[in-house]
């Protein structure tokens, strides 16, 4: 494991995500698998509005690495199955998004709850406890107002389930903001993030696979 501890930190936009993170819901110290910046056209204009990461458990690296051993950065991003594994792994994870310019909660909820409830319906499977999980989604985040540098955290544990918490002036609050129990949350949160070609963080997937090809050479 202790290739895993030199892992580095990630600087982006003057944010810094630290090489290894305890969010107050998970159990594990999770390690920085890559971060990418995210851009959205506003008024025409393409902007930087956040910059994100996802973070891993030890354990999930060292399993990529049984299958994944030997292939480039660029096998890598080039695979659904790699991804797929990390998307599916009953491991924790987290995807931290720290904004760079200011959004109402409500405008930062809708634009994720729109491509999770897309990609539902596109594959036939939303449902009304889906409905239930998107309204409650929205409701954590409607009378929140976001600041450059205000992190939003998406910890999905072992089980599925995803805690939501709000940092801001870098404090993580211990306790979350929501839970939310529905298992498909966190699948797709991270799929949106790092999905071939569509996904919203392309950089991130990027970084995740040029890190870890070179853990597991």
């Amino acid at each position: 494991m202790a290739k895993l501890h030199s892992f580095t930190s990630i600087e982006l936009e003057s944010f810094v995500f630290p090489s290894s993170i305890k969010p107050p819901s998970a159990t594990k110290t999770l390690v920085l698998a890559g971060a990418g910046v995210r851009r959205l056209e506003i008024q025409g204009n393409i902007m930087k509005v956040a910059v994100a990461a996802l973070y891993l458990e030890e354990k999930a690296i060292e399993s990529l690495k049984v299958t994944w051993n030997g292939k480039t950065d660029v096998e890598l991003l080039d695979s659904h199955e790699f991804f797929n594994e990390i998307y599916n792994g009953p491991f924790e994870k987290l995807i931290h998004v720290s904004l760079l310019v200011p959004s109402t909660g409500k405008f930062f909820s809708e634009a994720a709850a729109e491509k999770i409830v897309k990609a539902w319906k596109d594959n036939g499977t939303y449902n009304d406890v889906d409905a239930a999980t998107i309204e409650k989604y929205l409701n954590v985040f409607k009378d929140e107002n976001l600041l450059p540098g205000n992190s939003v955290l998406y910890t999905i544990l072992s089980d599925g389930s995803v805690t939501v918490n709000i940092a801001k002036d870098g404090i993580i609050p211990e306790v979350p903001i929501a839970v939310l129990e529905n298992t498909k949350m966190g699948y797709t949160l991270i799929k949106a993030m790092f999905r071939k070609n569509e996904g919203t963080v392309p950089e991130a997937r990027q970084s995740v696979a040029s890190r870890l090809s070179g853990f597991f050479d």
